[in-house]
């Protein structure tokens, strides 16, 4: 059966890049490069830091100008292909207006972060990443450590919550436009392929990795199409509305451009993203558009979750996209009382 896949069912691409350095560093924030406004009542600056696999990756630490001691802090990361300068950095940017120390990262292998794939993605890895922005966070003189959360966009609010169920420290937990990343891919959207169709997927993959390997270099995906077909799913045309637009394309969003690895789907076709989210204890609270196409992965999960302290608040009349960056659309005052509820 011939499939046709569009932005988010096949997603993933590779060119070498050494591992960095593993030691946190700042740098100096010259030039603003971001899809957003710089805002004047925070302070910006570029860090980079570590995971425990030895990758460096890159971020934004956006702090409150008006406050001192020691803050609340948030790590924020997601969409899925998107880069530290389009979604991710305006939440991290309005929470610290809010007065959290924040920081926006790109996860491994993307953006300006390290790792010796490019373009690629991972499960564990990209999970891990959460957990490394948290070492980091910990460690700074102006970060209460007993008050860290995080933020996951899109795809990421999937990575998020796996890190939430391994990683402790993590008190609160926001998902916005969750994504289970697995799901999406093994099972299709709304869960339309089969064993048969996965079977066709991985051949389709293994033959592409043979042709990659006498190349020399893996084929990518491709991103949001420069120009869409008639027939493009409508949400399709909502991530087109932001990726390719300039209301958020960036030059190293993936999604802006050539996009993933074909071949970097594969621990995500037979893998489960999000084994036991019956046992996170910290706070989880995911954060969905209504009218979202993928509205139905947090509905699943959010059953699952155990507590009081777990809570989904669907955005009426909001579709995936719109959580992006519409700051009149996202809830900030409703994430905002929840992290200051569940950062004690």
């Amino acid at each position: 059966m011939q499939r046709r896949t569009f932005l988010g069912s096949t997603v993933l691409g590779a060119t070498l890049m050494t591992v960095a350095a593993p030691a946190a560093k700042a740098e100096s924030a010259e030039v603003w490069d971001k899809t957003f406004a710089l805002d004047e009542r925070v302070a910006h600056e570029k860090v980079r830091f570590a995971n425990r696999f030895g990758i460096e990756l890159a971020a934004d630490l956006y702090r409150p100008k008006n406050l001192a001691g020691k803050l609340p802090a948030i790590a924020v990361s997601g969409p899925f292909g998107a880069v530290k300068e389009q979604s991710s950095g305006l939440y991290a940017q309005e929470l610290a207006i809010r007065g959290f120390v924040t920081v926006a990262f790109d996860p491994s292998f993307t953006g300006e972060s390290g790792g010796v794939a490019r373009n690629v993605a991972s499960p564990d890895i990209n999970a891990e990443d959460f957990s490394a922005a948290v070492d980091y966070l910990s460690l700074r003189d102006d970060v209460d450590p007993a008050k860290i959360g995080i933020c996951g966009i899109c795809g990421w609010g999937g990575f998020a919550l796996r890190a939430a169920m391994m990683d402790t420290r993590i008190k609160a937990t926001v998902t916005s436009t969750m994504y289970d990343m697995c799901r999406a891919t093994g099972n299709g959207y709304f869960d339309s392929i089969d064993a048969e169709g996965r079977w066709e997927m991985l051949e389709k993959m293994n033959a592409q990795r043979t042709v990659d390997a006498k190349k020399g270099e893996p084929a990518r995906a491709g991103g949001v199409p420069d120009k869409l077909p008639d027939d493009a799913p409508w949400f399709v045309k909502d991530y087109f509305d932001y990726y390719k637009t300039k209301r958020g394309y960036h030059p190293r969003s993936l999604n802006s451009n050539a996009g993933w690895n074909v071949t970097s789907f594969f621990p995500f076709v037979m893998s489960t993203l999000l084994g036991r989210p019956e046992e996170i204890r910290n706070a989880v609270m995911l954060v969905h558009g209504e009218k979202a196409h993928s509205v139905y992965f947090s509905k699943d999960v959010f059953p699952k979750l155990k507590g009081d302290n777990k809570r989904l608040l669907l955005v009426p009349g909001a579709v995936h996209t719109d959580l992006y960056d519409k700051k009149d659309v996202i809830p900030f005052d409703e994430i905002e009382k929840f992290y200051r509820t569940h950062l004690v």
